[in-house]
């Protein structure tokens, strides 16, 4: 029940459904939801650690500004893991590999194209877990699974919006640099599409 929680609560943050601001009530969410108090105050102690949810004892529980202090050194420790790890994937990317990748963007054209921001973002996910995977690191899986969410909601908004087909063409650019070998080229396009999910709002 306190993972059913998390994720419901973290899912309606990431996509919106709850704005930043948004104030959290655990008695109306334990409703909502139609579980006990005691696993949403679990789930809203869990995602206060993860920086989606601002907290003061005996003030206020409310979503965090999608903005926030924690969003920013995310991306930061996102965009450099990626780098790490398609500087690690280039020797290793085979063709399956290469051909898993023009899947999943397209399927993130296709998903952009229907106005479908989650589809969008699952494809996404599909596309970079590939080069991760690749780099054989677990502890950047590991920190990337830890602090990718807090980037949902950038990649939410972006997905939705005209700039998305940004995202398609440095896709295509990436997987052509991993085939080409060109390891300077696939590290500067990943670095541009971590840094460009705040530069370009």
């Amino acid at each position: 029940m306190r993972d059913e929680a998390y994720d419901r609560i973290r899912q309606a943050i990431v996509d919106g459904t709850l704005p930043s601001g948004a104030s959290l009530r655990d008695g109306d969410l334990a409703d909502q939801l139609g579980l006990s108090k005691a696993p949403v105050r679990e789930a809203l102690r869990r995602l206060a650690e993860e920086g989606l949810v601002d907290s003061k004892p005996q003030s206020y529980t409310r979503v965090s500004d999608v903005m926030s202090r924690d969003v920013l050194d995310a991306r930061e420790i996102v965009r450099v893991l990626h780098e790490f790890a398609v500087r690690q994937a280039v020797p290793k990317c085979r063709p399956d590999d290469l051909a898993a990748m023009r899947a999943a963007n397209d399927r993130f054209a296709a998903a952009i194209e229907a106005g479908d921001a989650a589809a969008a973002v699952k494809a996404d996910d599909d596309l970079h877990d590939i080069p991760v995977r690749l780099a054989g690191n677990a502890a950047v899986a590991a920190t990337l699974d830890r602090y990718t969410p807090l980037l949902r909601r950038l990649e939410h908004a972006r997905f939705s919006s005209a700039l998305a087909w940004n995202s398609v063409e440095r896709h295509t650019r990436l997987i052509d640099a991993l085939e080409k070998r060109d390891t300077d080229e696939a590290v500067s396009v990943i670095s541009t599409i971590w840094t460009d999910l705040l530069e370009d709002r």
